[in-house]
């Protein structure tokens, strides 16, 4: 049973570790990314607590979200081919008339 906790503890400093060395500088909160990691190698189950709830990047925060005031969707208009655009063939069918 030991083994386990120690295992548990273990994968759980290593997790913080990787996720405070890997998030961007400008992304982690209320101190320095170097402070995180030192905080985190040093303290290894407290500092990985404290890396979860205060260093982590928020995840309203988090880079390719929208903004809080903003939850809807974005909509982007499907691709179109030539021949579905309105425009495209009313002059297709001018440059056909010139043709003649």
């Amino acid at each position: 049973m030991p083994l386990l906790v120690g295992l548990a503890i273990l994968a759980f400093w290593l997790y913080c570790l990787f996720d405070a060395i890997t998030t961007p500088d400008e992304d982690a909160r209320n101190l320095p990314k170097l402070l995180w990691v030192i905080i985190v190698l040093l303290l290894p189950v407290a500092g990985g607590v404290f890396w979860l709830l205060l260093g982590r990047p928020s995840v309203s925060g988090a880079r390719g979200t929208l903004p809080p005031d903003d939850h809807r969707p974005v909509r982007r208009e499907a691709p179109r081919g030539p021949d579905d655009d309105p425009e495209f063939l009313r002059d297709l069918e001018r440059r056909l008339r010139d043709e003649e």
